[in-house]
């Protein structure tokens, strides 16, 4: 074979080649779209993770998935579900960390932490090639995440929160308590210290039935001639 004839031979596989790759960079950029979609649901409601970590994943999720089906094609016999199954269980630790970070006492950011796995399971079928499985299941994610702030029976969920008050003697620590629990509040930490002048400090986690008024709660409770002062 010539040269001439080798260089063209070369040239027309670099374009196939070149072609096939703008096409899996365009599927990682529609995951970029796709997890800006979804983050702005999240940003629309204050939460941690918002636009760009949405994005981040799925594009990270898009590239690594294209990677595992198309890197690995000059190696015969390879698992193209290697990497992708990999992706399912390290997104967590992204999950792990929006949980933690909430409220010390309290379980808080779930949904956003689930948010994020299936954006990533999003970005993964969008780099495997499957446009419409991908697309249905981002809007219906973001339905679903919108559904769930506006219908009243699936939004209105107990609620945690903390409690610091001092009172005039410990042995109004009981008559707080059912006080409480009267207004069908859970109490699920208690930790209160004495003082040398008799007072007592008392630190309560509790948590609060849906749709619940927080604020009347503490003006009633204050209200009582034992408690000295009152903070939430």
């Amino acid at each position: 074979m010539s040269i001439t004839k080798r260089e063209e031979v070369a040239a027309a596989l670099l374009e196939v080649i070149t072609s096939w790759q703008w096409e899996l960079f365009l599927r990682i950029v529609l995951a970029c779209i796709v997890g800006i979609a979804i983050g702005l649901e999240r940003r629309n409601r204050n939460k941690l993770a918002g636009v760009r970590t949405h994005a981040i994943v799925a594009f990270g999720a898009a590239l690594m998935m294209v990677v595992s089906k198309y890197g690995f094609t000059d190696i015969p016999n390879y698992d193209a579900s290697r990497i992708a199954a990999q992706i399912v269980s390290g997104i967590g630790f992204l999950g792990t960390g929006i949980i933690i970070v909430r409220n010390n006492s309290s379980v808080s950011g779930l949904t956003t932490a689930a948010g994020l796995w299936v954006t990533a399971g999003v970005g993964m079928s969008i780099g495997a090639g499957q446009y419409f499985l991908s697309i249905s299941s981002a809007l219906l994610l973001i339905c679903m995440q919108i559904a769930m702030h506006k219908v009243g029976f699936l939004a209105n969920e107990p609620y945690a929160g903390k409690m610091k008050m001092s009172l005039s003697s410990i042995d109004k620590v009981d008559i707080v308590k059912q006080f409480i629990q009267g207004e069908k509040i859970c109490i699920t930490m208690v930790k209160l210290n004495k003082l040398s002048d008799g007072t007592v400090k008392l630190e309560m986690d509790l948590l609060f039935p849906a749709k619940y008024d927080k604020m009347a709660f503490l003006e009633k409770l204050g209200g009582k001639e034992y408690i000295v002062s009152i903070s939430a």
